[in-house]
């Protein structure tokens, strides 16, 4: 379960229609109701919270939002997408990680889901990330 203040217009979830679980986007919020609707692809359904579930921050998804990869000889993982960059201590760890933009810098020091990631990545950039190319 995700809890209603952590969600917000734009982030990536999995939605859970009777055990048809499909990724989709938030597209609104109803606040009163703490529901929130999304955007599946095939449809566009409100949910309770308890129907959402996370995605995990892994290579493939930072693939899907359209990261570049760069591996450093001294074994370290850089993502980067615009001029935001995402550091790992090794490949496939994402335990804890430096993320930054321009003189902003962040040290993580536990897993993140992917709606996190595109959360952080509002703060400190100000436009959404989603699965759109840009740099």
């Amino acid at each position: 379960m995700i809890k209603f203040s952590e969600i917000k217009v734009g982030d990536y979830l999995i939605a859970d229609n009777d055990g048809d679980k499909k990724q989709g986007e938030v597209t609104n919020l109803n606040h009163d109701e703490k529901q929130v609707c999304v955007d599946t692809g095939a449809q566009e359904f409100w949910y309770e919270t308890e129907q959402l579930s996370p995605i995990a921050l892994d290579e493939d998804q930072l693939m899907k939002l359209k990261f570049h990869k760069q591996e450093n000889p001294d074994g370290t993982v850089k993502y980067m997408k615009g001029a935001f960059r995402m550091m790992l201590p090794a490949k496939g760890d994402f335990s804890h990680f430096e993320l930054w933009y321009r003189d902003e810098h962040r040290h993580i020091m536990h897993p993140l889901n992917v709606h996190h990631l595109q959360n952080h990545f509002y703060e400190m950039t100000k436009v959404h990330l989603n699965d759109e190319s840009f740099d």
